[in-house]
């Protein structure tokens, strides 16, 4: 099985170590992966914005780097949604790489199915779960549905020696952060992000985490403005963590 590992360009710019912590897993866990030179974006942000025609040559470009790839991984439930759900659609032939592509949580989860011990993170951290995982990719049930509960995310934490892991009231409600919205709403933003950090302090966390850097940003910038005494981790530095 051969896997390329796809970092967005938020996540190389802003949380490499993010980037850094899922090769490392990766490799940990034996998987045969590669990471190819020159990434771009993937294309959300002009497709967000309502210039979608400027996303397809980034479309093409990522269908080049990973088409001789079994899976394409990546540790961010967004663009993983928008590269499975809309590159098909932009793209005038048949996107193979849209298929192979996973966020790192569903992959680990569902392909690897992870069972043995991970690596040891010995604090109670709240649990996030970002809207693209739980309604596009199923990383968690959504309670407006009548399903069984389950949590891919809470699964995998739970392989890590001495956390606690712990869930806010509303456990998937939006923090507020959307791209576009966040920039033509920015009051409305801004206030479901405090709402969510507040709720997510109530649990006595010390970590935030998620699998989404775009949440985890958005949430770490209203807990500075607010001076909120809460820290924050993507999900895979967790998993990661003394190994």
């Amino acid at each position: 099985m051969k896997v390329g590992l796809f970092i967005p360009c938020y996540v190389d710019a802003v949380y490499p170590e993010v980037g850094m912590a899922t090769w490392k897993l990766l490799k940990h866990l034996g998987i045969d992966v590669t990471y190819p030179e020159k990434q771009t974006c993937c294309g959300q942000p002009m497709a967000n914005a309502g210039f979608e025609k400027q996303a397809i040559p980034l479309a093409e470009k990522f269908e080049e780097k990973f088409k001789g790839f079994d899976y394409v991984v990546a540790p961010s439930v967004s663009c993983t949604a928008f590269i499975k759900f809309n590159y098909p659609r932009l793209t005038a032939h048949e996107c193979e790489t849209a298929k192979k592509c996973m966020d790192v949580v569903e992959f680990l989860h569902d392909v690897v199915k992870v069972e043995r011990r991970l690596g040891t993170f010995p604090h109670k951290v709240s649990l996030h779960n970002s809207c693209h995982g739980v309604r596009e990719l199923g990383l968690s049930s959504p309670t407006e549905e009548n399903v069984n509960k389950f949590n891919k995310i809470k699964d995998l934490l739970q392989l890590v020696d001495g956390v606690d892991v712990v869930e806010p009231e509303r456990p998937d409600e939006c923090c507020g952060f959307g791209g576009m919205f966040s920039i033509e709403e920015t009051a409305v933003c801004a206030q479901m992000g405090k709402d969510k950090v507040e709720r997510h302090m109530q649990t006595g966390a010390e970590y935030i985490t998620g699998p989404d850097c775009s949440c985890l940003m958005h949430m770490a910038g209203v807990a500075k403005k607010q001076g909120f005494d809460i820290k924050f981790k993507h999900v895979v530095e967790i998993l990661a963590a003394g190994l």
